[in-house]
């Protein structure tokens, strides 16, 4: 009979810590969850700064913008500006993607923040970037390692966007074989001074006037030819009724200022942008 009780009282002082330990791991386990369900709850905030970075001894003007309540590594994306540089539109533009959760960097491709007030400028400036072609791969990749730097990036999930010369810019980086998830270009060129290869990694999305002067017919057929030469994984979009510049509300007055073919289009700028999202969601899910 002692030998009885003796196991008896074993076997319930193992069933009392048993229970004690599933009860803590259960505390354990609805803890975290009311930590997730609260982190869920955060309002989203977003934070934009001003950064800089260098190439060699040339200073570069950045914008970095993201939801400083995200607890988790978000994707990274490139914003790459118009010919006229760095301006409050390809802020905007980062704005917006942090507000879909993406950690967002417009970057400088001139340097020092540099701006153009003239169509002439622009062209010049623009023109000492895509003519070396070199240099240009320096300033898009010290943009893109300050990116990853960023402790709220997941370095393995980067895209590029750009307008105008900005969306020509990110064309080429793919183009160059630079590891980009994806690549998504508004109004712009496509006869590139780097044109797709082999080496190409990103899924790629152009948005285009189908009536814009400054994208010849025969360039996109040139392009389109030479991407499916390479099975590359792209979509090219022409909207119909549209010009160049469509995603930008002072292109009317822009074009009327310096006698452009610039116009704002409200359906193709809402229905180009949709086209982002849904590839970005696609490369990053």
């Amino acid at each position: 009979m002692k030998s009885m009780s003796k196991y008896f009282l074993v076997f319930a002082a193992l069933s009392i810590l048993m229970s004690c330990k599933n009860k803590t791991s259960s505390d354990n386990e609805e803890n975290i969850t009311n930590e997730q369900e609260k982190q869920a709850d955060l309002p989203l905030k977003i934070k934009s700064e001003e950064v800089s970075y260098a190439v060699d001894s040339l200073s570069m003007k950045g914008y970095l913008a993201f939801n400083e309540n995200a607890t988790e590594k978000s994707p990274g994306v490139i914003v790459v500006h118009e010919w006229w540089g760095h301006n409050d539109y390809v802020r905007q533009r980062a704005d917006m993607l942090a507000e879909l959760g993406y950690v967002a960097l417009a970057i400088d491709m001139y340097g020092d923040g540099k701006l153009a007030a003239h169509p002439d400028d622009a062209g010049k400036f623009a023109m000492s970037v895509m003519g070396n072609i070199e240099s240009a791969k320096e300033r898009f990749n010290a943009a893109l390692e300050m990116l990853k730097s960023q402790k709220s990036v997941d370095a393995d999930k980067i895209a590029a966007i750009g307008y105008c010369f900005g969306g020509s810019v990110a064309l080429t980086m793919a183009n160059s074989g630079i590891d980009l998830d994806a690549v998504a270009a508004f109004h712009s060129g496509v006869q590139l001074p780097v044109m797709p290869t082999s080496n190409i990694k990103a899924k790629v999305l152009v948005c285009n006037g189908a009536e814009d002067p400054f994208v010849p017919a025969e360039t996109v057929e040139a392009f389109k030819k030479a991407m499916d030469s390479v099975k590359a994984d792209y979509k090219y979009i022409a909207y119909e009724n549209t010009t160049h510049s469509f995603t930008s509300k002072m292109a009317d007055s822009i074009g009327k200022k310096f006698n452009l073919p610039l116009a704002y289009n409200k359906e193709a700028d809402e229905k180009s942008w949709s086209e982002l999202e849904q590839l970005l969601e696609e490369v990053f899910q």
